[in-house]
């Protein structure tokens, strides 16, 4: 069993600590939430610090949402589906998902795809067509791109 006390933090070296948690990295009210209640701070004190932090301009959950889009797309290369998916999972709005989807140009999303869907296409060493095309689709689902796209790209690739 931990022995270890409890760290207690007063109102202010929260705010201080919530002020850079959120000013190195852009957060969700989600995130901000759960490390408060990590710090053991009561229900009435989160909810004046996330005041705080929206007030002073810490938390936007708009500015998270469409930051969030941009890096997962640009980084991780993930599809619109796995970005939807995820911001819903950390309490986004429908109208800040919509916004953050924004951020991402057609063009480029639909180059990243394809680059995504050739160079994925050529690592795969299967030998068994029907095995390679499983793990293809499964590895883009997974990215996060929606399964039309997959599917015409799917024959594109096959027919070469």
């Amino acid at each position: 069993m931990n022995t270890d006390p409890i760290k207690s933090f007063t109102v202010d070296e929260a705010k201080r600590k919530l002020e850079y948690y959120c000013s190195y990295q852009e957060r969700c009210h989600y995130e901000v939430v759960e490390k408060l209640r990590g710090m053991n701070m009561i229900p009435q004190v989160v909810d004046t610090i996330v005041v705080h932090l929206i007030e002073n301009n810490f938390l936007n959950e708009e500015r998270f949402a469409q930051s969030f889009a941009r890096g997962k797309h640009n980084i991780k290369k993930w599809g619109k589906v796995r970005i939807v998916n995820e911001l819903k999972f950390r309490n986004i709005s429908k109208y800040n998902i919509e916004k953050a989807l924004k951020e991402i140009p057609q063009e480029i999303y639909l180059n990243t795809f394809h680059e995504t869907a050739q160079k994925h296409w050529d690592s795969i060493k299967e030998t068994n067509l029907q095995k390679k095309k499983k793990k293809f689709c499964d590895y883009l689902l997974r990215k996060g791109f929606e399964s039309h796209l997959i599917f015409e790209k799917l024959n594109d690739l096959s027919e070469n």
